[in-house]
């Protein structure tokens, strides 16, 4: 049973990192990319006055 309790915990690691990558790809994009996008370029600007 060593190697159950060996296993476990890489493989807990393994889907909860799926499922940290699946909710970033998942996020980008949509209604709201060119809002984000030009609110970035305006911060990267070092313009405080972005539009919301």
């Amino acid at each position: 049973m060593d190697y159950v309790s060996a296993i476990v915990p890489p493989l807990v690691m393994a889907v909860g990192f799926s499922f940290v990558i699946r909710a970033i790809i998942r996020s980008q994009g949509g209604a709201q990319k060119a809002k984000e996008d030009a609110y970035a370029e305006a911060l990267a600007a070092g313009r405080g006055d972005a539009a919301e």
